[in-house]
């Protein structure tokens, strides 16, 4: 999607503009008395366009209504009404040519949503209206180190894990860390030893520490120079050689990257700090990386190896999965035999399970955040969507997810849980059977008028979803129970045996689950992988492009707050104990 996101600094009376623009993105200071004509030239030189190309910049009012900016007054009464309602974004769409007609959309403006999933905030701008501190840091809670005469009653303690000096801090009371204490004992290998010191726990190889442990008071950390320093542990742009790009989204750009210690493969996923300043975009990033760290290790999700940062970005190294998106191998089968749908549907169930079990919803379900592995066996990716702290009894109701896979809840305004990926999941399915989406029509795309987004939303709830009379009996069953518009009686959905009834369902009864669990069924297909890198799986619009991560200027670097980054360093703990590929 191209859009320009503008927020307000009422300190320096400019404002930073956020520009994505055919997969690229950059940011613009401008002076808040920006005249159109400035702003219409600025564009224009940062996207690259010829003097003679026209575009058109269309304004989301506070409605979420999409308004042409056509003068100045138009412009100037965008900004007074951010001002007016204290919005800290303001939002544009960026399009090549001009409607055919007035109140026609422009060309590839149906597109707009569709090609990558977004979040909606109407409610949460409600909710900025009520004044909140800033945003704490982004991986962890953090505090001080109770002294002797602090009650442990009345306050949290931090116990801390320490592999080697690479640490992961949990937080919880005194009570709760003594109730799960035998249960997290489980989980240390034989070869470490067990130290109190103060309010922490600290665990350190026995070898190294000889019953006393490595320890060092804990400081926070300041993300002040491009390398880490040379004793602070974890990694470093340095370590890696940078191979190839293979993936760009909104805010972030994914590279193929080789760790030079073990030569072994990783995707980074490289975040510009710029891109990241206001109260949606740390959730974001908090979000992911806590659930990176969570799926680390289960087999049908892409794992976190470690995050590091220098003052312009943030890096995930993750596991490189080089079989290519259900996607990329959709677009050249157009559907796939029931086996192969039954095949990829069953992992995809215990992968959401596992999410599920952690008190997560996973949001993004699609064909693009499903990756096959070389042996053919699905990996979901993609975290920044998901939704913590789910149980029974807490539902939580943001607008978001990608258009196409909305559960009909969520477009009702109605509070929701799991649900929505088991709809989603029943989406998926569709396409991968039918070769289509559910809620495509015939004669759609040739109307602009039933090519919108409300249009799609209305079609969710109301069209009779028909499934194709191709698929059998059984396919036909489980579509119908994922794609039920109640939420109650959706297939997954029963809170006592919801999990229970989608493993006995007629349509996966030939699945041997603990088999497929431990990874020992045979995938139906094997990507095409000709060398280590396998990048015959990946759009050629990616891989071609020159391999760099572009300076940015000191001025930019100076204007972000590094604090909301602290502690964002992290390394997976097996890579401290083990050999586990991670």
């Amino acid at each position: 999607r191209d859009i320009v996101k503008m927020s307000i600094d009422a300190g320096s009376h400019q404002i930073l503009a956020k520009v994505y623009y055919s997969g690229h993105a950059f940011s613009l200071h401008l002076e808040h008395t920006i005249q159109m004509e400035e702003l219409f030239t600025m564009v224009r030189l940062n996207c690259n366009f010829p003097d003679a190309q026209v575009f058109t910049l269309k304004w989301m009012d506070d409605e979420g209504d999409p308004c042409t900016i056509s003068s100045q007054l138009e412009l100037s009464e965008a900004l007074r009404l951010y001002r007016h309602n204290n919005e800290t974004v303001l939002l544009f769409h960026i399009f090549l040519g001009i409607p055919v007609e007035p109140g026609l959309l422009c060309p590839g403006e149906h597109k707009l949503y569709r090609h990558g999933a977004r979040r909606w905030y109407k409610l949460k701008r409600i909710l900025r209206q009520i004044k909140k501190p800033k945003h704490p840091r982004i991986p962890i809670e953090s505090g001080p180190i109770l002294d002797s005469g602090d009650s442990q009653d009345s306050k949290q303690f931090h116990p801390r894990f320490c592999y080697n000096e690479c640490n992961c801090i949990l937080t919880m009371s005194p009570q709760i860390f003594k109730q799960n204490l035998k249960q997290l004992l489980l989980h240390i290998p034989p070869s470490f030893c067990l130290s109190n010191y103060r309010s922490y726990l600290v665990v350190t190889p026995y070898v190294l520490c000889k019953q006393t442990p490595i320890y060092t008071k804990y400081k926070q950390t300041s993300a002040s120079s491009d390398q880490a320093s040379p004793n602070a542990p974890g990694f470093g742009l340095k370590d890696f050689e940078m191979l190839k790009v293979i993936g760009r989204g909104s805010y972030a750009k994914v590279l193929l990257v080789k760790l030079k210690s073990t030569d072994k493969m990783y995707a980074m996923k490289v975040i510009k700090k710029e891109l990241v300043t206001d109260e949606e975009d740390i959730d974001w990033v908090q979000t992911e990386k806590h659930v990176f760290e969570t799926a680390s290790n289960y087999p049908f999700l892409v794992g976190l190896h470690s995050c590091f940062q220098t003052p312009e970005r943030l890096f995930f190294v993750i596991e490189y999965v080089n079989g290519g998106d259900l996607m990329f191998h959709m677009q050249r089968q157009r559907k796939l035999p029931e086996e192969h749908a039954r095949f990829y549907a069953a992992e995809i169930v215990l992968a959401l399970h596992f999410l599920h079990e952690k008190g997560i919803i996973y949001r993004d379900l699609k064909l693009d955040n499903v990756l096959l592995d070389s042996d053919g066996h699905i990996k979901l990716t993609d975290y920044g969507m998901c939704k913590e702290g789910i149980r029974k009894g807490v539902n939580t109701s943001t607008f978001c997810g990608t258009p196409n896979y909305i559960a009909p809840e969520i477009l009702r305004g109605e509070d929701y849980d799991f649900s929505v990926d088991w709809w989603a999941l029943g989406v998926l399915m569709f396409e991968m059977m039918a070769g289509r989406s559910p809620f495509d029509i015939v004669g759609m795309t040739d109307n602009p008028e039933q090519n919108t987004e409300d249009y799609l939303f209305q079609v969710i709830l109301e069209k009779v979803i028909r499934i194709p009379r191709s698929l059998s009996v059984k396919a036909s069953s489980v579509l119908k129970g994922f794609l039920n518009k109640i939420p109650v009686d959706r297939l997954g959905c029963n809170h006592e045996s919801g999990f229970q009834d989608i493993l006995d369902h007629q349509f996966f009864r030939t699945i041997d689950w603990d088999l497929l669990q431990s990874r020992q069924v045979v995938p139906p297909y094997k990507p095409n992988i000709e060398d280590d890198l396998g990048l015959d799986n990946f759009d050629k619009q990616f891989t071609q492009e020159p391999v760099q991560l572009t300076p940015t200027e000191a001025t930019v670097i100076g204007k972000i707050d590094q604090a909301d980054f602290e502690g964002f360093e992290y390394i997976n703990p097996l890579l401290m104990t083990s050999d586990v590929a991670v």
